[in-house]
């Protein structure tokens, strides 16, 4: 594990990150989800893909990396960008899982690699909704943490206030026009069991983006913890040359 600090918004943020295969030509940025860490995506691709260089970052305020600030997709996508800048690295494929495929689509990289990503705004089932308004209620009284506890989502519970705010900020966000403003040649790799971010998302994605591919595999929102070989494979195969 490394540390790089890069100067953002009159800050400086603390990244945590790993690089593996150092020597190889070609590189690989692989962003973990919402809430996750660089560790899981580890355990699913760090042994594979040897002809590529491995670039595992934690995103801002997840994992070993810090932040104090408010912050958007946008935001992740440009502290990346720096990162990146920072170690004269030029990946030539950005993978991202669930919230990290947001910001991995922001990148522009030659290749894009989706793995279950969020962007497609999803209906709430009416008890989430029901929550929803409930705690806006009680918010106009002034809300409290443990209150917040009770109200916000797994994804939310325990965070520092100002990644709530951040959350917040990515959680409803409709990414349609930028899935369509992508030149990238895309991989789309999903789940066909995912609630959170369920098939007919990536259907919807697979339309947006002039050139993809969409391959459906068992499994939910972490399906790819066991089909790890298969996107690797297709990876290496499909991006070679």
């Amino acid at each position: 594990m490394a540390i790089k600090e890069i100067p953002y918004k009159d800050t400086t943020i603390s990244l945590s990150y790993d690089l593996i295969n150092p020597t190889a030509t070609s590189s690989i940025l692989i962003l973990h989800g919402w809430g996750s860490n660089k560790e899981i995506m580890k355990q699913a691709f760090a042994k594979k893909m040897p002809s590529l260089k491995h670039i595992y970052l934690d995103m801002a305020g997840f994992g070993k990396s810090s932040n104090s600030l408010i912050l958007t997709t946008q935001d992740y996508a440009s502290i990346t960008k720096l990162f990146l800048e920072s170690l004269s690295l030029s990946p030539k494929i950005a993978l991202g899982h669930s919230f990290g495929g947001k910001v991995a689509t922001l990148l522009n990289t030659p290749y894009l690699v989706l793995l279950s990503s969020s962007g497609v705004l999803v209906p709430k089932p009416f008890k989430i909704r029901a929550k929803i308004s409930l705690f806006k209620f009680f918010k106009t009284f002034g809300v409290n943490q443990m209150l917040r506890k009770l109200f916000v989502s797994d994804d939310a519970k325990d965070m520092p206030q100002n990644m709530y705010e951040t959350f917040k900020n990515v959680v409803d966000e409709d990414f349609e026009a930028s899935f369509s403003a992508s030149k990238s040649t895309a991989l789309l790799f999903w789940g066909k069991q995912d609630t959170a971010t369920p098939l007919w998302t990536a259907e919807k994605i697979d339309k947006l983006i002039e050139k993809s591919t969409l391959y459906p595999l068992d499994g939910d929102h972490y399906f790819f913890l066991k089909h790890a070989d298969f996107i690797a494979n297709e990876i290496e195969t499909k991006t070679r040359g």
